[in-house]
């Protein structure tokens, strides 16, 4: 029988420690921790891996140099991951681990009583893939490396009933500054991501136009993501920041598009173009489409005669 490879399960941030030689944490639910020469994760560390807890990390000189997609990165001095309780990560025994950096730890138990359990995961960029990594200029790295020292400072201290407030301000603000300075990163890749909005843009023409490809449906966010190699949150921010608009109304647009081709070049019926367009109910293309033009399919090809 075939051995299942399992992800082990990181429980406690005491754990994480005891995988890098780090001492036991100054606080059970929130720490944060260097990587340095003297640090190093043991060498049975689990080729799969999850966590219980969030990780926030920047970390420095890797060997090699970092691309995405066929581009190398512009900004070398610090690279940024995000990683969510549950989320799967693959450590390959011999890959080069950071010599600097820091990481923030958080156990979800720590948020438990404040509006940030739920705001945080309105972050999307704890779901982008590592290759969507945030790459920081020495300006906003030494920003976000304040942070942590705060936040690092604050449990060192002795620890009173405004502790957990100061931490919890700490962290909101770190994410803050993340989500800024992503919407900074699309706007200074914006050759490399006007080259994936042109590919999204050919790739929903030629789904539209190729009567196999609409038999099975409505093309998806997650079936566009994968053919664009980026993930799915990844790829509706990064639109968003560019458009204004998500992947799915992208979809939705190109999708009223053809079906206005349809209404007024052919003499198929509306339902008939609904099935052609890959719906299932002929209803649900009319309501959507008199929510993206105000008007029915028959009023829009009435409009024609």
């Amino acid at each position: 029988m075939k051995k299942e490879n399992k992800p082990y399960f990181v429980q406690s941030i005491q754990e994480e420690h005891s995988f890098w030689g780090l001492p036991k944490p100054m606080h059970p639910l929130v720490s944060v921790f260097r990587y340095s020469e003297d640090y190093k994760a043991e060498p049975t560390l689990p080729e799969h891996r999850a966590f219980g807890f969030y990780a926030i990390s920047i970390k420095k000189n890797y060997a090699g140099k970092f691309r995405y997609g066929q581009r190398y990165y512009d900004f070398d001095a610090g690279v940024m991951t995000f990683i969510s309780p549950n989320q799967v990560l693959s450590f390959k025994q011999g890959d080069v681990t950071p010599t600097e950096g820091v990481t923030l730890l958080i156990h979800p138990d720590f948020l438990a009583s404040y509006p940030l359990a739920k705001n945080i995961k309105r972050y999307g960029f704890f779901s982008y893939e590592v290759n969507e990594a945030l790459h920081l200029s020495e300006q906003e790295e030494e920003t976000l490396e304040t942070i942590f020292k705060n936040i690092e400072r604050e449990y060192q201290s002795n620890i009173d009933q405004f502790s957990q407030d100061v931490m919890i301000a700490q962290i909101e603000l770190l994410l803050q500054y993340c989500n800024r300075f992503y919407n900074r990163q699309f706007i200074t890749r914006k050759i490399a991501n006007d080259e994936v909005l042109i590919r999204l843009e050919n790739l929903l023409t030629d789904y539209f136009n190729d009567e196999t490809s609409l038999a099975l449906g409505i093309p998806t966010v997650q079936f566009v993501s994968e053919r664009l190699n980026v993930s799915t949150n990844y790829l509706s921010d990064m639109l968003r920041s560019i458009t204004g608009q998500t992947t799915q109304q992208h979809i939705h647009n190109k999708l009223i598009d053809k079906a206005k081709e349809l209404l007024s070049t052919t003499n198929l019926s509306v339902r008939e173009i609904a099935y052609q367009l890959g719906f299932e109910y002929p209803q649900s293309f009319n309501k959507l489409f008199k929510k993206k033009t105000d008007i029915s399919p028959l009023e829009f090809r009435q409009s024609f005669n």
